[in-house]
């Protein structure tokens, strides 16, 4: 059966497309995206006016109870991608490369097409400059890319854990130097994750393409969030995260109001970012 809830239908009136979100970033209206895993989300989502969703490699962690997410695998991710197509008809799909499928231009190829094939419409890739090879041989495949820079969890074991990148100035230069490389290699959307809210500010400002934060602070095109920290299931919950289940009261009124605050500009709030 259909969804059924007294919020109003906010699906998107045509499907959201690369387009879409190029053209709300130079009209400067923000965009909202949700990760999420399995088809009655993807459902809910959509209809709540979620216009991206990512199937991240973070189910690793949320879903399948691993500690990093290291341990994902490709058919994990084609399992999740399929579920999720399978409740979407209007947001845009994004999906995680797993660790290590992409570390070749033979791979990345490979497994891009395998994510495609299963429904996802933009392929995200965690890594700075040394992929811009990569992108620019997706993009002229016909594969979108999200390129993932500042925190990203598949390095966690050579960062010695989650913490804050770029708040030193040499590492927030390279920062920004690898998203203007990698938007001008061909990369559609930039997610920015666990860095200084000036740095994210910063390369919003700097590179055409539409940027996506996640403890990143407020000046980003967009804002991301895993439906386990929406809804109040993580049981350590990252700084950046919020818990909208505890004011809505239901989870498409903690969807809605999560949509509501990101367009309004009243989330993330100060408590939520890292200086």
């Amino acid at each position: 059966m259909p969804y059924s809830s007294p919020i109003p239908d906010n699906t998107p009136a045509k499907p959201v497309t690369i387009k879409t979100l190029h053209k709300r970033k130079a009209d400067g209206e923000k965009f909202v995206m949700i990760s999420l895993y399995d088809a009655p989300m993807a459902a809910m989502a959509q209809k709540c006016g979620v216009e991206t969703v990512l199937i991240g490699d973070s189910l690793g962690m949320t879903v399948l109870g691993y500690q990093s997410t290291v341990p994902v695998t490709m058919e994990q991710m084609i399992y999740h991608v399929e579920a999720v197509a399978r409740g979407n008809q209007k947001s845009l799909i994004i999906a995680d490369l797993p660790f290590m499928t992409y570390a070749t231009l033979e791979d990345a190829l490979k497994n891009a097409t395998r994510l495609m094939q299963a429904g996802a419409q933009v392929i995200k890739i965690e890594g700075g400059r040394w992929l811009a090879d990569t992108v620019r041989r997706l993009s002229e495949c016909g594969i979108p890319v999200c390129a993932h820079l500042g925190l990203t969890p598949q390095a966690v074991n050579k960062f010695g854990g989650f913490r804050v990148q770029g708040r030193d100035p040499e590492r927030a230069q390279e920062i920004a130097e690898d998203a203007r490389i990698l938007a001008e290699a061909g990369a559609e959307l930039a997610v920015l994750e666990c860095i200084p809210s000036a740095l994210a500010a910063q390369i919003t400002r700097d590179v055409p393409i539409p940027t996506v934060g996640i403890g990143a602070g407020r000046d980003t095109d967009a804002q991301v969030l895993v439906i386990n920290d929406i809804l109040g299931l993580t049981e350590q919950p990252p700084k950046f995260a919020k818990n909208f289940l505890v004011e809505a009261g239901d989870i498409p009124g903690a969807m809605k109001q999560y949509v509501d605050d990101v367009k309004a500009g009243t989330f993330p709030g100060d408590e939520h970012i890292f200086l």
